[in-house]
């Protein structure tokens, strides 16, 4: 009876939704003025979903064959179809943050998430603005579900159900944190602070549903009110110039290949593969930076602006 819980069976009947709740979005953004959508942009949240899509359909009959295998010799056969199914939302959720925590801390899983960052807007349909290349392993993060005795069709119904929901997040106009529902759940406050650009946010609030991930491992960073000198800035740290659509999904991918063949040359094969695999920014000689040395700065410079503060008010006194 819970076989027409899967992943496509799901996206049929809520793409009508998405579709409504964008158009409903955009009619908003247009009234207030607010300048949340831009044609071009949306396009591009199109035609990555639809490129993701087919590589999905691709790799489906590969990666349910490999978490078949896994549920073939699964340690636990559950009885209680409540414990099963709250196993399989949370356990997926979990799976999740680690998956996410991964695609910020490795360049190699950062150039193909970078895809879903790399937009100056941030709307519902930038929730469509998948992770393009994904779809050819991220089912191995999914594996211990299987192996925990969750259905490989579950596990996957259990993820599509968790993106509807972290889609909904990306909005600008729902501006509450949503009080007691924002300690546990993500909300789109929390998630406009993870793809905020500005120092301060950078890799934080991984979580797809549950925020308590967040609170636990220490990625977890309320949004603050903007100021005139520090608003919100949605994208990367550096904005692309080609915004084509071959240089939008393959950037990062070039200056990966630009790192390890061209610019480091002189160095030996086992550091330049940290170009590959080390944290985004990270460099050997401090040419560049990772968001927890560029955070750090910002801690230090606050620190010394403060006791400066303090020392001139002292010295008035």
């Amino acid at each position: 009876m819970f076989d027409i819980l899967n992943q496509d069976t799901l996206y049929f009947w809520s793409a009508p939704f998405f579709l409504s709740i964008i158009f409903i979005e955009m009619y908003f953004s247009y009234k207030a003025k607010a300048k949340n959508y831009d044609f071009k942009d949306t396009s591009t949240n199109v035609y990555f979903a639809l490129v993701n899509f087919s590589l999905d359909l691709l790799m489906k009959a590969f990666s349910f064959l490999v978490m078949g295998l896994c549920f073939k010799y699964r340690f636990i056969t559950w009885d209680n179809q409540v414990v099963y199914w709250l196993v399989a939302f949370i356990g997926q959720d979990f799976l999740y943050y680690i998956h996410h925590y991964v695609d910020h801390h490795s360049r190699f899983f950062w150039a193909v998430h970078v895809t879903h960052h790399n937009s100056k807007y941030y709307n519902i349909s930038t929730g469509f603005r998948s992770p393009v290349l994904q779809p050819l392993f991220r089912y191995m993060f999914f594996l211990p579900l299987a192996f925990a005795g969750i259905a490989p069709l579950h596990i996957m119904f259990a993820y599509a159900m968790n993106q509807n929901y972290g889609t909904l997040c990306h909005t600008n106009f729902i501006k509450s944190k949503l009080g007691l529902w924002g300690y546990f759940f993500v909300t789109p406050s929390h998630h406009r602070v993870h793809h905020a650009s500005n120092t301060k946010y950078l890799d934080k609030n991984m979580g797809m549903v549950l925020i308590i991930w967040d609170r636990i491992f220490g990625t977890f960073q309320a949004e603050e009110d903007e100021t005139e000198y520090e608003k919100l800035k949605y994208g990367l740290t550096t904005d692309l110039e080609d915004r084509g659509p071959i240089n939008v999904i393959f950037h990062e991918w070039k200056e990966i290949f630009k790192d390890f063949f061209v610019r480091r040359k002189g160095l030996p094969v086992t550091t330049r593969l940290k170009y590959v695999f080390m944290p985004p920014g990270w460099s050997h000689d401090g040419s560049s930076k990772t968001s927890k040395e560029l955070q750090k700065e910002l801690r230090d410079n606050l620190t010394r602006n403060s006791e400066h503060k303090i020392k001139q008010e002292l010295q008035k006194a």
